[in-house]
């Protein structure tokens, strides 16, 4: 009766232990960031968003002229065509649709290059943000960064468990 009552004893501050345990474990501790409000802290994207508009601002000047040019051809034939012999006339229509798709695709590379040298000034400050929160999430002990601007995870901790396996068992799936 004594071992009987010693296990039972035993089985119960086992169980105890087992519950304080779990409830003392590893901690889930949660954090967030705003990457593009850290991005907007930083000098370095003053001057970049400086030479953004500068490089945007050479393109629309020059987009200007371009307009300005198809401006000047489109209103003299529509002034002399009545005047002009049809090949003439087809010449200068065929050149209006060449000045416009040229402006067309103008547009389009500018587009991109502005696209990409933002690209090329932004990356290694965002870079230099992704590494801090990940120097963060490790210090301060984060299991978990999100970042509101980005609809994501922006560190997990390298203790955090992967639930793949759990879950493709689960599903059948090997």
């Amino acid at each position: 009766m004594t071992k009987k009552i010693f296990f039972s004893l035993s089985l119960f501050i086992l169980l105890i232990n087992t519950t304080v345990s779990a409830q003392n474990g590893p901690q889930v501790i949660v954090a967030f960031v705003n990457t593009s409000e850290l991005l907007k802290q930083f000098p370095e994207k003053e001057a970049a968003t400086q030479q953004l508009i500068a490089l945007s601002d050479n393109y629309k000047k020059e987009l200007e002229l371009m307009q300005n040019e198809y401006n000047k051809k489109y209103s003299d034939y529509i002034t002399y065509q009545s005047s002009l012999a049809e090949n003439i006339k087809l010449r200068r229509m065929q050149e209006l649709t060449e000045l416009e798709n040229r402006m067309q695709q103008f547009m389009e590379l500018a587009q991109k290059d502005i696209e990409n040298q933002e690209k090329v000034l932004l990356e290694p400050l965002r870079q230099k943000i992704s590494q801090a929160i990940h120097a963060v999430g490790i210090e301060q002990r984060y299991t978990v960064i999100y970042d509101l601007d980005n609809p994501g995870i922006a560190f997990v901790s390298p203790s955090a468990v992967d639930a793949n396996p759990y879950v493709k068992q689960k599903l059948g799936i090997r």
